[in-house]
């Protein structure tokens, strides 16, 4: 079964969100018209003291390691650097990394590598997916595969790296890789 073309857009989308699972407040109904008015309310106690931690904020970079193609499955652009890796539900992970290359010199570096001419599925901005495992439905939530997505399009002027002071400061090109089961890696 082949994958819906927007799932690259979905993982983009989470990847680049807040934190995955954050709710909004529950919405309140207004009385309707013909209803009595509601008796007048004690406003709301305050805490004697603040909570003792608070929230914690959406983490900007990683401490963790770089993942290797044995993890992957798949070769990593040379010179790329590793930002972070995802939950992408199902157990798996999807990881994303940065590169000052372009958007057509990565195309053609996953086309030559993987042997596969991969798919544009968006136009503006760039986003080319190369799908490189068998998508199981009942076990997967991505398919396994590259994809890449220009930032320099529509004007964005690249990915800001969220490091203070990080050189470069704005990546044109920003690779995702669901990494492939080690079942359907081709020996």
């Amino acid at each position: 079964m082949r994958a819906a073309p927007w799932s690259c857009a979905v993982v983009t989308a989470l990847a680049l969100s807040g934190p995955i699972g954050a709710q909004a407040p529950p919405a309140t109904r207004p009385a309707p018209p013909h209803a009595a008015p509601a008796p007048p309310t004690q406003p709301a106690s305050r805490p004697a003291t603040a909570p003792a931690t608070a929230p914690a904020a959406w983490p900007l970079t990683s401490n963790e390691p770089a993942p290797d193609e044995a993890l992957l499955g798949v070769p990593v652009f040379p010179g790329a650097r590793f930002l972070r890796s995802y939950d992408a539900g199902q157990g798996q992970r999807y990881y994303l990394f940065a590169s000052t290359a372009g958007f057509a010199e990565l195309v053609t570096y996953y086309r030559n590598t993987l042997k596969t001419r991969g798919e544009l599925v968006y136009e503006v901005p760039p986003v080319h997916m190369f799908e490189v495992g068998r998508f199981r439905e009942e076990t997967m939530a991505f398919p396994p595969g590259v994809t890449i997505k220009d930032y320099t399009g529509g004007g964005i002027g690249g990915y800001l790296d969220p490091r203070p002071g990080a050189n470069p400061q704005r990546y044109p090109t920003i690779i995702q890789i669901v990494p492939v089961p080690p079942a359907d890696r081709k020996r």
